[in-house]
């Protein structure tokens, strides 16, 4: 079965302002999600993508835009079930007024219980986001053959989602994986198993160096802005 490339998309404006986006529109990329984008190209030229699948959300859009330029040749698709999860209420709103909902300690420890208020369940949002890897796994396949590789480019939530469910954890265990803006995680699909064989990688480690203020013990919805 193919290999799978999942890039999150690059920096967006809200990343920088500590929004939580959701499917709000007009959320693009800032300076240096542009510059993420720039690079793209150049970080998967080893490659050679089969096909690739998009969120119809812009800052996926603009994330693909450079590679799309770079290989006019590349089929790209977009695909709703792997765009970002409907935050509902949620949307918009600032990630440090939303630490102090009752929801936010349910959506940390117990994702899998966790329900947006006016949007989605994070359940959900992993079910259709598996869904549609699987799907596109069997399109590769058949068009393209088992070796094939092929790019989705979506969000932190749905990239982490599909991490567990590669590795076969339990959603309530996803929030301990992270993925930085314009970050690559790759996973071997085979008859019987996953293989996941790039986690987050930027290849860029200053998002290691310790940071004036502590990163805390919250995962932060929707993915963190990276490395400042």
């Amino acid at each position: 079965m193919p290999t799978l490339i999942l890039v999150r998309h690059g920096r967006s404006t809200a990343n920088t302002a500590g929004l939580l986006a959701g499917w709000t529109p007009g959320v693009g990329l800032d300076g240096r999600g542009l510059e993420q984008a720039a690079a793209l190209p150049g970080r998967l030229a080893a490659l050679p993508l089969a096909e690739a699948v998009t969120s119809p959300l812009q800052r996926c859009q603009e994330t693909l835009a450079p590679l799309r330029a770079a290989r006019p040749d590349l089929t790209v698709h977009t695909d709703d079930r792997i765009g970002e999860c409907h935050y509902g209420d949620w949307s918009g709103r600032k990630l440090a007024e939303l630490a102090d909902e009752p929801l936010m300690q349910v959506v940390q420890q117990h994702p899998s219980a966790a329900a947006f208020p006016g949007g989605e369940s994070l359940r959900a949002m992993q079910t259709r986001a598996a869904e549609a890897v699987r799907e596109w796994n069997a399109r590769v396949e058949r068009d393209h053959g088992p070796e094939a590789v092929y790019l989705m480019c979506s969000h932190g939530d749905i990239i982490k989602s599909l991490v567990a469910d590669a590795l076969g954890l339990h959603l309530d265990l996803f929030q301990r994986i992270s993925v930085e803006p314009c970050s690559i995680t790759a996973i071997r699909y085979t008859r019987l198993r996953p293989f996941l064989v790039r986690l987050g990688d930027t290849g860029d480690f200053t998002s290691l160096a310790p940071r004036d203020e502590p990163a805390g013990e919250d995962a932060q919805v929707g993915g963190d802005a990276g490395a400042p």
